[in-house]
């Protein structure tokens, strides 16, 4: 380590259950975080800071005004860029000493393997379910331990999956939830700040030894009430038995045919549209579309016209990924989803 290096992690290294083996440990590390939002902009940062020699950034969606209130990574000069790249050079020049790699793609069954094999620990900071199985699957097949995040309104979660013989992701979520995960129900803006610190610890403690992991542990916590509590769950030796990937559907990480909100606009005789946000939502604000909520539209795609074009469309353009990619499986061909959705329209 250089002088620098050791003076700006002399805080650890004053640590006598870190020191300097443990330091050097974190600056060997490679670290894979998926999702640089909520989650991944606080473990990036906290694990930029702490060392970690090589930290990569998996992500395909750009940075959306509504994303600032809880990514504080990004400024309002972000907007519309590329949020892995833009990561990728604020966290270089917060620390220096760090590699942080852009990964600016979704990440898919196709891709999974070939971008994860390159990296010791897998953070999973997506707020889908589809990236979430998807990872896990990887990481099975590749033999590496996940570091999973997720929040809901007021609640946020951590565990520790696939490490050593602990249970992996499908050990405590045996099959998808019904629940859209990126809907935008809301959530309180500092609750991804705290998930994304505790799964930054658990990192370190992985890469240094330090320390009980969360593994075979789900750590759950109410923001309101400050409760903290712990649920113990084991592994079913059949999920370590994934050996290949394939594609989940509904899949929110799939490429899909996209219209931008100004073509959309510019269109004389517009598609058809259906709108898959919660009817909470559509009564906020809507542009008179079919309203079929994300989870409806899983159990009656047949709601969706098959004879002609179709713009789909939510809040953000992540739930209208996640349709069309899923309609797609079912043979729809003329479906697009509303680039940006709403979010996008109102920007104009």
């Amino acid at each position: 380590m250089t002088n620098g290096e050791l003076n700006r992690y002399s805080r650890h290294i004053s640590l006598p259950e870190i020191g300097l083996a443990g330091q050097q440990r974190l600056k060997q590390a490679r670290v894979a975080l998926v999702g640089v939002g909520g989650l991944g902009c606080p473990a990036g940062q906290y694990l930029t800071a702490a060392g970690i020699g090589t930290l990569g950034i998996i992500d395909g969606d750009v940075v959306e005004e509504s994303n600032l209130q809880r990514q504080i990574l990004f400024s309002p000069e972000h907007i519309g860029q590329p949020k892995a790249t833009v990561a990728a050079t604020l966290l270089s020049r917060q620390n220096p000493y760090s590699q942080v790699v852009a990964h600016p793609v979704f990440l898919t069954s196709t891709n999974a393997l070939s971008i994860l094999s390159d990296y010791d620990i897998i953070v999973d900071g997506s707020d889908n379910f589809a990236t979430r199985y998807l990872v896990n699957d990887a990481c099975v097949i590749l033999r590496k331990p996940l570091v999973f995040g997720s929040i809901y309104k007021f609640d946020g979660q951590v565990s520790v999956f696939n490490h050593a013989d602990g249970p992996t992701y499908r050990c405590l979520y045996p099959e998808p939830s019904e629940l859209a995960a990126c809907a935008e129900v809301g959530v309180l803006g500092v609750l991804p700040g705290l998930t994304g610190c505790l799964m930054a610890s658990e990192v370190i403690k992985l890469v240094t030894g330090v320390g009980d992991l969360l593994s075979g542990t789900l750590l759950v916590f109410n923001a309101l009430t400050l409760s903290f509590n712990t649920f113990s769950f084991t592994a079913d030796p059949a999920n370590k038995l994934i050996s290949a990937l394939t594609p989940s559907a509904p899949d929110c990480v799939m490429p899909v045919l996209e219209i931008t909100a100004s073509d959309w606009l510019a269109q004389t005789n517009r598609p058809f549209l259906v709108d898959v946000r919660e009817p909470q939502e559509y009564e906020r604000e809507n542009l008179g579309g079919q309203l079929l909520p994300l989870a409806e539209l899983y159990q009656h795609p047949e709601r969706v016209p098959n004879d002609q074009p179709v713009v789909i469309h939510c809040q953000s353009g992540a739930r209208s990924r996640q349709a069309v990619a899923f309609l797609l499986t079912k043979g729809y061909q003329n479906v697009f989803s509303l680039q940006g959705g709403l979010n996008a329209l109102n920007r104009l």
